[in-house]
């Protein structure tokens, strides 16, 4: 099976593709563009893709030589499933092996947010810090808060499970469908409940059209003025232009933010703001998670090469 594979992997996971494949690694670390996509459904019988690649309907209008697409992530987003399904394409993901390393991610965000060590970090590196003074960078203590984390899927009751049982905190958490986990002490609450009661608020929903833009200018004042809103989700899912003026006019207390609504772009007016924590796009960038991903790709192109079904194959 001639395979491309649209970025570099880790040193493992490609060893591995190597040996299974007859592939071709793409050059460049940008991502791939609608039109580059479509040649390449053109020209390989099976893409393994990234975050980024853009594979729209367009992508998928004519038909393609290639049978199989291995996502490289859990959210898919990026991805026009309903085109590649309607043009003979298979589509798989990598869920389970993302689930720890973004949860973490999330108290990283939570406790750097609240302690402002975001900003602590930078007025040490500018030379600014003078000594220890009683009043200098005071935040908002974690342990024994309320968390409030919207979507309860794999990631969110691992963010609950830390929250809960490391932090103390009481856990609301908004869901259409029953809890995962249904001995985790956690009490689900309407939207409109959960973001006026929360000290924290965590974003932990797939991307989907249904939640584009689910938190706005009006979803945000609801939130508490101490309150501080954390997405390690997908970018689009928080109106960014919202977020931005609410912080700058101090609506919140602060955010944590893993992802942004037109990655890679960063807006100047969210980069200059002390009170909001940046972090590139870091949900699963550890070492064995990252090996895990890949081979969890491979595993689904090999199923799909054997003639067997991939067993994280994603429908519309």
């Amino acid at each position: 099976m001639k395979l491309l594979v649209t970025r570099e992997l880790t040193p493992e996971v490609e060893a591995r593709v190597a040996r299974e494949f007859d592939v071709t690694f793409r050059n460049g670390a940008a991502p791939m563009e609608a039109d580059e996509a479509a040649q390449a459904l053109a020209d390989y019988d099976a893409l393994l893709v990234t975050l980024g690649d853009r594979l729209n309907a367009q992508t998928f209008a004519a038909p393609p030589r290639a049978k199989m697409v291995a996502n490289f992530g859990v959210g898919y987003n990026h991805i026009d499933v309903a085109a590649a399904q309607a043009a003979g394409v298979t589509v798989s993901n990598t869920p389970g092996a993302v689930t720890d390393a973004t949860a973490d991610i999330a108290m990283t965000l939570i406790l750097m947010s609240a302690r402002r060590a975001g900003a602590g970090e930078r007025y040490v590196r500018r030379g600014d810090w003078t000594g220890w003074t009683p009043t200098q960078f005071l935040g908002q203590h974690v342990t024994g808060k309320r968390v409030g984390i919207i979507g309860m899927g794999r990631i969110g009751t691992a963010i609950a499970k830390r929250c809960h049982y490391g932090f103390g905190m009481e856990v609301l958490f908004t869901k259409r469908s029953p809890l995962p986990d249904p001995g985790l002490p956690a009490r689900q609450v309407s939207q409109d409940e959960l973001l006026k009661m929360c000290d924290f608020v965590v974003i932990a929903v797939p991307a989907s059209p249904a939640t584009h833009h689910l938190i706005g200018a009006p979803e945000i004042a609801k939130l508490q003025p101490h309150a501080h809103l954390i997405n390690i989700a997908r970018g689009d899912i928080v109106q960014e232009t919202a977020l931005i003026a609410a912080l700058q006019a101090g609506v919140i207390a602060g955010a944590g933010l893993d992802v942004y609504e037109h990655e890679p772009d960063v807006p100047a007016a969210l980069r200059a703001l002390d009170n909001v924590t940046l972090l590139p796009h870091l949900g699963t960038a550890a070492l064995e998670v990252r090996d895990a991903m890949g081979h969890m790709a491979v595993d689904n192109l090999i199923a799909f090469r054997d003639g067997n079904a991939p067993p994280n194959r994603v429908t519309a």
